[in-house]
């Protein structure tokens, strides 16, 4: 019997990345093509499609090997039809995207949100471990998240459900988010948020090292943050230190809710490492319920840049094995 394979395919606004993957979660061959985002984002779909036939020929696989396509994507999605009702990174309003490629293909098509499909692919193949209760929390430039229940995505009415980074997490006030709201945790815990913490209460820190790593610079990173934390800087690690309450109180609330056994960090600010999680696990312990804290672990996501394809071709392998 033909193992099954599948392709994963994570859509980015600069970036497509796709891979074909096996039923072990092993990927066969990976590979990425430019984005192309004139015309309304409407070429995407034929690229894609042109993409796996290409790649198709210079592998050896047949055509009738591959089981369908999977499909990580930004913005609303509606997960019956795979309709994107917005994305605007790609340009796509109201756009037919599993229907478009079906049909370029000859393929199934099953299309999720693309924070969503990261989580599966680290549960799957990564630092969740198989973990069938996991929350992954990206942060990078915001702040992402996808919640795995008994071994299923989370979608919640209307596949809003792991939109984390817009828990409120200043009551009154707070950064203003581009959601619209203010206080949103992404405006505190993500990098950006790390930077503009630092960046604001830095006249009050004449002493920082962070006046230092500013000079001739534009504006702080995160990592300047945790470098500066690194070497002994008080005003750093007291940005850290603020970061981590709210982040902590977020991911500890959600915890007494969802119970996971899993808590996964992903996004460039986890490559912090220790030196994030330490305090983070330490608020996690003051707000989480004696019994969630006992069964919860936190990991560093593990997958990078392929935790997208790997969570994609696990998307179409749970659909097409309910059928």
């Amino acid at each position: 019997m033909k193992e099954k394979i599948a392709v994963g395919v994570d859509l980015g606004g600069t970036t497509i990345k796709m891979a074909f993957v096996d039923e072990s979660g092993n990927m066969i061959e990976k590979w990425h093509i430019p984005t192309d985002i004139t015309d309304g984002g409407r070429n995407i779909a034929n690229h894609i499609g042109a993409s796996i036939k290409d790649k198709l020929k210079d592998t050896d696989l047949e055509i009738s090997s591959i089981e369908g396509i999977g499909i990580g994507a930004p913005g609303f999605i509606n997960l019956e039809n795979g309709f994107i009702y917005k994305a605007v990174n790609l340009g796509w309003e109201n756009y037919p995207l599993k229907d478009d490629l079906e049909g370029i293909t000859g393929l199934p098509v099953f299309v999720d949100n693309d924070a969503n499909i990261a989580a599966l692919g680290e549960m799957w193949k990564g630092a969740g471990n198989q973990a069938a209760n996991l929350i992954c929390i990206t942060l990078g430039t915001g702040i992402g998240g996808g919640i795995i229940l008994d071994g299923e995505i989370l979608h919640g009415a209307n596949g809003m459900a792991g939109e984390i980074g817009h828990i409120t997490s200043i009551t009154s006030g707070g950064a203003p988010c581009n959601c619209g709201k203010t206080g949103c945790l992404e405006t505190i815990a993500s990098a950006t948020g790390i930077a503009r913490i630092a960046t604001e209460g830095l006249s009050d820190h004449p002493e920082s090292a962070l006046h230092q790593r500013l000079d001739g610079k534009e504006r702080l990173t995160a990592e300047d943050v945790f470098i500066s934390a690194a070497d002994g800087d008080e005003w750093s690690n007291e940005v850290i230190r603020t970061i981590c309450h709210h982040l902590g109180l977020a991911i500890a609330n959600l915890s007494n809710g969802l119970n996971p056994s899993k808590i996964v960090i992903g996004g460039g600010v986890s490559k912090a490492g220790d030196q994030l999680l330490k305090p983070l696990k330490e608020v996690f312990a003051q707000f989480a319920l004696p019994r969630v804290y006992e069964a919860t672990d936190f990991a560093i996501a593990s997958l990078g840049n392929d935790a997208g394809v790997v969570g994609a071709a696990k998307l179409l392998f749970n659909q097409t094995s309910k059928k």
